[in-house]
């Protein structure tokens, strides 16, 4: 299965990934690691399942890309970091990842200002001729995921906003593109850079 519904636990969520970074670059127990998610609540949330399922979710997309991106998250200026979470984002998220090489290009090549919500139903009936094995999901579950799509990126600058959905350039991070053209991370850095 290529395609999941995981995107809809978290948006980017920078501040909590500053301080997931921080901690995999200390390489901390899962003790410790335990013992700053739940007792310490450096993540400042309400309740214990909220912690471990955000917590979950900003660890795996970040152990994905290594030590490298994880020094970007946590000391690199807002544009860095927030573009360094967002490639951990298209690499833990194929749906994300293919609707910018698809979608989003598409919409470039063909000098469009904006997107259509009604691209991302589109986008989800492709996704079923590319993954058979993809479950079947609600109107309510695809709407979900438009809306943690868009806010993605949104947050990346992609989109001026999610009310417009006006498309923006966005151009990665030179550090980042070499991190990542070096760690073999094409599809992200193709993905990424689909504005430039």
């Amino acid at each position: 299965m290529i395609y999941t519904a995981t995107i809809t636990t978290a948006s980017l969520r920078l501040r909590e990934s500053r301080i997931i970074a921080d901690l995999l670059l200390q390489a901390v127990s899962d003790d410790a690691w335990n013992e700053a998610m739940l007792d310490q609540n450096l993540l400042q949330m309400g309740s214990a399942v909220s912690i471990k399922r955000i917590s979950r979710l900003l660890r795996a997309r970040l152990e994905l890309l290594g030590p490298g991106a994880w020094k970007m998250v946590r000391d690199g200026d807002r544009i860095q970091a927030t573009q360094a979470v967002f490639a951990g984002a298209v690499k833990n998220s194929r749906l994300l990842g293919d609707f910018m090489d698809i979608t989003l290009r598409e919409q470039r090549a063909s000098f469009a200002k904006k997107l259509e919500c009604r691209m991302w139903n589109d986008y989800i009936a492709g996704c079923l001729g590319r993954d058979p094995d993809m479950p079947h999901w609600s109107d309510a579950t695809v709407a979900r995921l438009r809306s943690a799509v868009f806010s993605m990126l949104a947050e990346a600058g992609y989109l001026k906003d999610t009310r417009s959905l006006l498309l923006q350039n966005v151009f990665v991070d030179a550090q980042l593109a070499a991190y990542l053209r070096a760690c073999g991370e094409t599809y992200v850095l193709r993905c990424m850079e689909v504005a430039e």
